[in-house]
């Protein structure tokens, strides 16, 4: 299928057809990872939960001799349940 290039404002962009975008998995006003390999442009979906993070990504960046701690807020304000 070609596809044109076309400017935007000051972007540039290509239109992706309905099809090709249900075939990707890929909803309209998701986000998605653009890359460059071997001089070909990839664009592949996200994935990330709410558009902003994966926990077992942010899982797998702690050390692992990582030890949880209770951190102290200092004391309650409002109404708070302590």
């Amino acid at each position: 299928m070609l596809a044109k290039v076309q400017k935007w404002g000051s972007s540039q962009g290509v239109k992706i057809p309905a099809h090709l975008l249900e075939n990707s998995h890929i909803k309209i006003g998701e986000d998605v990872d653009i890359s460059v390999e071997s001089g070909k442009i990839i664009i592949k979906p996200t994935r990330q939960i709410r558009g902003k993070y994966d926990i077992k990504n942010l899982v797998a960046k702690m050390p692992e001799n990582y030890q949880v701690v209770e951190e102290n807020w200092g004391v309650p304000e409002g109404k708070e349940v302590w």
